[in-house]
């Protein structure tokens, strides 16, 4: 019986689609590629083979040197076919071949016999063929053809010659600078590819001539620009023009604004779109500026086309982070576009609204967004919940329904980047919006309850153990955490039993009560949860772990003072001996910078002969060092090592860098040095150390290298003596002194006794940020109530005007040396204020945290308002000076 025929397409049980190359190899294909050599030509057979060696190349497949030239001298005998589909075959495979310099002499006369063609379309390709494969020498040759293909009749051999003329204006830029005639004629070309690829071009051309760039904008903003294409580019030379002019600090009107502006009344949609996103992204952009290109943007939010409604939409959310109030107009039409099926639409209408939207209209967005949430994927919701974060801060007395919203969501099925935000825009309203916390951390309770994510469960009872115990009633969380010893794994247990330890120690009525709860988990069958249980009992006990209650406090609610790492670090190279671990011998550098090293490049020993490692980086490794160094041995603890500090420009003959070791009375300059000359051996190498701009400074002594053969680092040393605890700074000047040797490559042997010489290296400067350590706290709120009130002194600063916030933040930590702590170092592009919290460790190992207030107003000008708390007031007033003379 005959089988019905039936479509592929009907075949709904094979969802693959379907390849006509799957399985084919390069070996089989290359024998196929001989019926390039037949003498009757087969067109289809011949295209389909040059089809599968397309395939095979642009899936990565490499060819030998000898299969390319096999297949290229194969290809350039199908010149002689006359078949059109064939010819554009060859000249594909000829520009994937990428044929050497040789090979390109054999087909370049097919080339330009094609150029000169009657049929435009081998002239076209000929062209991108020819200048893709061919170089500068062989470029001259063919000049006078391409110029006459630039202002050819045929828009495609125009457009040809125009964009090879973009790829070769990277390689051959001189050759291509002379067609500028042509190119200008082109631009007048009716054609819209012609007009496009001739903008480009010329402004390729032009680029590094703001005045030529002007004057070509100018021009065509008053012509006729027909391509709209072109109109686009010409829109976005414009945009960089007055950037440019505002940066150089043109004031006034702004130039070419009305062409901007005319532009929204184009005929073309992408025209009118690129205008759009051109005057809402111009700098210090005004309300009357923003207006008609806000309402051509509310009318595509209502276009039946999708990428209209999405362009409009996402322009609208840029320009509402700026300018809430300029998008307010579009509510309506943003609101209608929640439902929309494209769910990309939805989202940037969802976050936009709850960027503009006001107090009143919150409860209807909410019930809105509950129903779109289901229905997006997570990286979606994290936006839309980013945005409901910011709109609880903007409203705070709306925190309860949106709470209540996040709470929600948060018990629906998501991953864990999802959960996590939303967990943190919990913990971001409880910590601003004070009524907002027993509300917060009930949610936050709920949501342990059934939490599959053990980092998030961890996070939450620490957080609850810093938050919970200060509540109007602290009891009510109690069964949440103690639920989580029986129904958790062991880490989660073990955060559990801490956060029951917090409680029991805070509230006094809840002691006894935590006390039993502790005792049970005694008995817990894993041995971090059964030690943590026992030693929180001493101390609610006081059996004399903890000998007063601000050790207790600072125990339970402290943060570690160094680093975990190097807390981990230490510990490891800790040998057992009668000598306890010092936990204040932990470096409390947040991290060690690598010693930057310059390796010159050739042939290095190996085995017996190499040279002798350099000694590892890092505050361990230095304090080491300069401690079985007699001269520094009685110059005490060393309190920093600073990062490397390069003396010398790459590629010198001599590299040097160095390291600022700082003590109590005391620095030392350790220079690294690197003989990167093979043919010289260094002795006596020493660096003579001006301190004459340096007043508070006495030079001590110095150690100098006794040899410095090629490739080999070795350290050099000056110490100098300061006033004790006071952070002296300073500029001082260094040279390189040492004999230089000539030595014998193959042994190494100095062949002369040689001759002093020396080498100026870089001026190094002491600056008040190396008395800083910069040390974070996990906790910066506690550690700020924990510290003495009194000791804080606050004042504001001019900063003058800076491009950003972002600058002014990064500046004034650099400048203190310190930790920015809790991602506050982070700054939005378009922040007007932006508070930066910062901790660290001042010379003489006292605490320091600061809280530093940025505003900027509209002239860019930026106040600081700088509050410092330290456990010693004359560090307040250090930087405070710091912040002052800086």
């Amino acid at each position: 019986m005959a089988q019905p025929l039936v479509k592929k397409d009907d075949d709904h049980d094979d969802e693959l689609e379907y390849s006509p190359f799957v399985g084919i190899e390069k070996g089989a294909v290359l024998q196929e590629a001989r019926v390039f050599n037949d003498p009757q030509l087969d067109p289809r057979r011949c295209s389909q083979v040059i089809t599968k060696l397309l395939y095979l190349l642009n899936q990565g497949e490499s060819f030998t040197k000898v299969e390319a030239t096999e297949v290229f001298f194969s290809v350039t005998k199908l010149f002689q076919s006359k078949d059109t589909g064939l010819r554009r075959m060859v000249y594909l495979i000829i520009k994937e071949l990428s044929p050497s310099a040789d090979e390109v002499i054999i087909v370049t006369s097919s080339l330009m016999k094609d150029m000169n063609s009657k049929i435009d379309m081998y002239r076209a390709n000929a062209i991108r063929v020819l200048c893709r494969i061919i170089d500068g020498t062989l470029l001259t040759q063919i000049e006078r053809y391409l110029k006459q293909a630039i202002v050819d009749k045929n828009p495609v051999v125009s457009s040809a010659a125009l964009v090879s003329g973009l790829h070769m204006l990277k390689t051959n830029p001189e050759i291509v600078k002379r067609w500028s005639n042509e190119v200008q004629e082109a631009v007048q070309s009716r054609a819209a590819l012609v007009q496009f690829h001739a903008l480009a071009l010329l402004h390729q051309i032009r680029q590094n001539d703001r005045l030529a760039v002007s004057k070509l904008v100018g021009t065509l903003t008053r012509g006729a620009v027909r391509s709209p294409l072109a109109q686009c580019l010409l829109i976005r030379y414009t945009s960089q023009i007055i950037r440019d002019m505002s940066n150089h600090g043109q004031s006034g009107e702004r130039p070419f604004y009305d062409f901007l502006e005319s532009c929204l009344r184009h005929k073309a949609e992408m025209v009118i779109l690129e205008a759009a996103r051109a005057i809402t992204e111009l700098d210090n952009v005004t309300s009357r500026e923003l207006t008609p290109a806000i309402t051509v943007l509310q009318l595509f939010l209502s276009s039946p086309k999708p990428v209209l409604r999405f362009a409009a939409v996402r322009t609208l959310n840029k320009v509402a982070m700026t300018h809430p109030m300029a998008v307010t107009n579009c509510n309506i039409d943003m609101e209608s576009l929640i439902s929309d099926q494209n769910r990309s639409i939805a989202t940037l209408a969802i976050t936009t609204l709850l960027k503009t939207g006001n107090e009143s209209s919150v409860e209807r967005l909410m019930k809105q967004i509950t129903n779109f949430m289901s229905d997006i994927a997570d990286e979606f919701k994290i936006v839309v919940v980013e945005a409901i974060r910011s709109l609880c801060l903007k409203f705070p007395l709306k925190y309860r329904s949106l709470m209540n919203f996040l709470s929600n969501i948060l018990r629906e099925e998501g991953g864990f980047e999802f959960k996590r935000a939303i967990v943190d825009s919990i913990v971001t309203i409880i910590r601003d919006i004070p009524d907002a916390k027993e509300n917060g951390l009930l949610h936050l309770c709920e949501f342990i309850e059934d939490c599959e994510f053990t980092y998030l469960s961890t996070q939450i009872l620490h957080f609850l153990g810093m938050e919970g115990p200060n509540t109007s009633d602290p009891s009510k969380y109690i069964r949440y955490i103690y639920n989580r010893v029986h129904l958790e794994n062991a880490t989660v247990r073990a955060a559990a039993v801490c956060t029951l330890a917090k409680f029991g120690f805070m509230v006094e009525a809840l002691k006894p009560r935590i006390t039993v709860l502790l005792k049970r988990c005694i008995y817990d069958s894993d041995d971090e949860v059964r030690d943590r249980a026992t030693l929180f009992l001493s101390i609610l006990g006081n059996d004399g772990l903890a000998d007063t209650e601000k050790d207790s406090i600072e125990f339970l609610f402290g943060s570690l003072e160094a680093p975990l790492v190097n807390l981990e670090t230490s510990l490891k190279n800790y040998e057992p001996s009668e000598e306890a671990f010092d936990v204040d011998s932990v470096p409390k550098e947040v991290k060690s910078q690598p010693l930057a090293e310059k390796k010159a490049k050739g042939k290095k020993p190996t085995g017996l002969g190499a040279p002798p490692p350099a000694p590892v980086s890092g505050f361990d490794a230095y304090e080491r060092v300069l401690s079985s160094i007699p001269e520094f041995a009685t110059f005490g603890k060393l309190f920093k090592s600073s990062s490397p500090v390069e003396l010398t420009e790459a590629e010198t003959e001599y590299s040097v860098n160095v390291v600022k070791h700082i003590f109590e009375s005391h620095v030392v300059f350790q220079y690294n040095c690197t003989n990167t000359v093979p043919e010289q051996l260094l002795e006596r190498v020493n660096v003579i150390v001006d301190a004459s701009e340096a007043e508070e400074f006495s030079e001590l002594s110095s150690k100098p290298l006794n040899s410095l053969p090629y490739d080999s680092p070795g350290q050099a040393y000056v110490a100098f003596e300061k006033p004790e605890g006071v952070p002296a700074v300073g500029k001082f000047s260094n040279t390189l002194t040492f004999i230089v040797k000539e030595v014998e490559l193959s042994t190494g042997e100095p062949l002369d006794d040689g001759v002093e010489d020396e080498y100026q290296l870089e001026d190094l400067e002491v600056v008040a940020a190396d008395y800083m350590v910069n040390v974070g706290v996990s906790n910066f709120r506690n550690a700020w109530e924990n510290m003495d009130e009194g000791n804080e002194l606050v004042d504001e600063y001019g900063l003058g005007p800076r491009d950003s916030l972002g600058e002014a933040v990064k500046a004034v930590t650099d400048l203190l040396g310190m930790q920015s702590c809790e991602g506050t170092e982070m700054v939005a592009s378009n922040a007007r204020s932006h508070t930066c919290l910062l901790s660290g460790l001042y010379i003489g190992n006292v605490k320091v945290l600061v809280k530093a207030q940025f505003g900027m107003d509209s002239s860019k000008e930026i106040v600081m308002k700088l509050a410092v708390r330290a456990e010693d007031p004359s560090v307040c007033d250090a930087i405070h000076a710091l912040v002052a003379n800086g």
